[in-house]
């Protein structure tokens, strides 16, 4: 069943077929990502071009920068879906709200394919140049979200996560621990580690 699409436009004063303009472009680029055209996708940009995948601290300058964060989403998720939910448009940017949605299927940043699902919320800022094509594109997310989908990140109140926080901070857990006791446990719950004060930021 088909949404309806909803578009907040702040009192711009740029003319009315300029940012509407702008909208067509992002919606031509989503649509692009979603057919995974590469190549359709990178001539959405103007001469300048930027991409910045803010999640990672990821900054990639100039169309093959831009090209290499496409090539390597594209082959992780050959499935890969953005929803769009709402536009909020400004004089100087778009920014979209999507639903991301794919089968990691292939190499993404160092993991190999897992065959998992990953559904998740992201925030787009699109920035434009003087003849309005893109000259920038901003994402949000939450990467926690994301890699506890693919099986790599657990909460530490679940017991993979607490089996995880026991191999990778067992000094920092030793330390704190010794506030309870003068001999650390074999076995360290995840009781004992609130009342350590480690389960609680400290690591």
């Amino acid at each position: 069943m088909a949404t309806r699409l909803e578009v907040n436009v702040a009192s711009a004063s740029i003319p009315k077929d300029r940012w509407s303009a702008r909208i067509a472009l992002v919606e031509h680029h989503i649509r692009l990502e979603n057919e995974h055209d590469l190549e359709g996708v990178l001539r959405t940009f103007g001469d300048i071009a930027q991409y910045d995948d803010e999640a990672w601290g990821e900054h990639h300058a100039g169309r093959n920068g831009v090209r290499m964060f496409y090539e390597q989403l594209m082959k992780a998720l050959p499935d890969l879906e953005i929803e769009v939910q709402r536009q909020h448009v400004t004089n100087d940017a778009i920014l979209v709200e999507v639903v991301v949605r794919g089968t990691h299927l292939g190499w993404w940043r160092g993991l190999p394919a897992t065959g998992r699902r990953i559904e998740f919320p992201l925030c787009g800022v699109y920035t434009f140049d003087d003849d309005d094509r893109l000259a920038g594109e901003k994402i949000y997310y939450d990467r926690g979200t994301v890699l506890r989908q693919l099986g790599v990140f657990h909460e530490p109140q679940t017991i993979l996560g607490q089996i995880s926080i026991l191999a990778t901070h067992p000094v920092t857990i030793a330390h704190n621990c010794a506030c309870c006791s003068e001999e650390v446990p074999a076995q360290v719950t995840y009781r004992e580690l609130r009342c350590c004060g480690v389960a609680s930021g400290t690591l």
